[in-house]
């Protein structure tokens, strides 16, 4: 049996472990963690290797991952299969989906993303992405909706973490209120569209590299009945790799068709575009928010070098529609220079 460190809740583990293993000869090392309390462990016993979760229960509810994961893997959905659980104490024993992160298989041994990977991978990215979008109504669990209160609260991570604490702006009225306007115009984007079982995190971080082209889909315990645009911004709008805009457009439309084609009820491509970028808008005003809180609060310094690229997305996107111009000009007047962003976008 490995050494972590003997406090309490680790000797819970251990002990849970062993019961629900029927041994003590296991090996138990860290994975990479997420930005949650949550950890994770490998554990190997006889060659064969699997995944502890360990969410303490006064900080994390381990109802909804086990809820989701049994609904999604009955429907064919590639989640990790539960092995065991005990949700009193918060552990978790899951099927081992291996190290191979999707962001890796889509750069080159330079680290330069490379559009002939992204292009096989991003397929069937889609292809199991829009089975979530197709899966029944779990009789089981019902997924919280993604709604005004929630789209709302995201969106001020972004003046409450990254402008007015991580940056220091004390902010006047009336730029309060040009925070609020634009967050509701975006609100009233997302809302305005078909709802479908939304992941939340579906990016490269959370989706696997598996054996012959599959992906396995990590950290969908968040997931909730929302816009349908969203996923597919989290892909192809991904916080931790950037691509050239004609390519994203390109697997945006390719998307729409394949949608269409199983019945989903979508726009026109202007339309579809607009609600793409509009809900990528929401998204990164919340994800750059959330590194900065990663920092602040929780010691995790790392997620501060995904803020420019980021902030950067909002650049590109706010000026070129009504409901987010404003908010644009305010964070090019106020945000680029703190930030050390470029002064111009290439």
């Amino acid at each position: 049996m490995s050494e972590i460190s003997g406090t309490t809740r680790e000797q819970a583990l251990h002990a849970w472990l062993q019961h629900t293993l029927q041994s003590d000869r296991y090996t138990l090392t860290p994975v990479s963690g997420d930005a949650s309390f949550r950890r994770y462990f490998r554990a190997t016993l006889d060659g064969t290797s699997l995944i502890v979760m360990d969410a303490p229960p006064d900080k994390e509810d381990c109802a909804p991952f086990v809820a989701i994961a049994r609904h999604w893997r009955q429907h064919g959905v590639e989640v990790p299969p539960l092995h065991a659980r005990d949700l009193e104490q918060g552990f978790l024993l899951l099927g081992d989906f291996g190290d191979d992160l999707l962001l890796q298989a889509l750069r080159d041994a330079s680290g330069q993303p490379q559009v002939a990977a992204a292009n096989h991978y991003y397929a069937e990215a889609m292809r199991a992405l829009l089975a979530i979008q197709q899966l029944p109504k779990d009789p089981q669990y019902t997924l919280p909706p993604y709604d005004h209160a929630l789209l709302m609260r995201e969106m001020a991570l972004f003046r409450d973490w990254l402008v007015t604490q991580h940056l220091q702006r004390s902010l006047s009225a009336e730029e309060q209120a040009l925070f609020a306007d634009c967050f509701e115009a975006l609100a009233a984007v997302a809302l305005a569209q078909p709802t479908v079982p939304v992941h939340r995190d579906y990016h490269s971080r959370n989706l696997m590299c598996l054996s012959e082209g599959r992906l396995g889909i990590l950290d969908f315990q968040d997931a909730v009945q929302g816009p349908i645009t969203y996923d597919l911004v989290s892909l192809l709008r991904d916080c931790y790799i950037v691509w050239p805009a004609a390519e994203v457009y390109r697997w945006v439309e390719s998307y729409r068709q394949q949608a269409l084609q199983h019945g989903l009820p979508l726009p026109g491509q202007s339309e579809f575009e607009r609600w793409f970028d509009l809900m990528g808008v929401q998204r990164h005003l919340k994800a750059s928010g959330i590194f900065a809180r990663l920092s602040i609060r929780d010691g995790k310094h790392g997620y501060l070098a995904s803020i420019p690229d980021t902030v950067n997305y909002l650049r590109r996107i706010m000026p070129r529609y009504s409901e987010t111009q404003a908010l644009g000009q305010w964070i090019e007047q106020h945000m680029v220079a703190p930030l050390n962003l470029a002064p111009e976008l290439t």
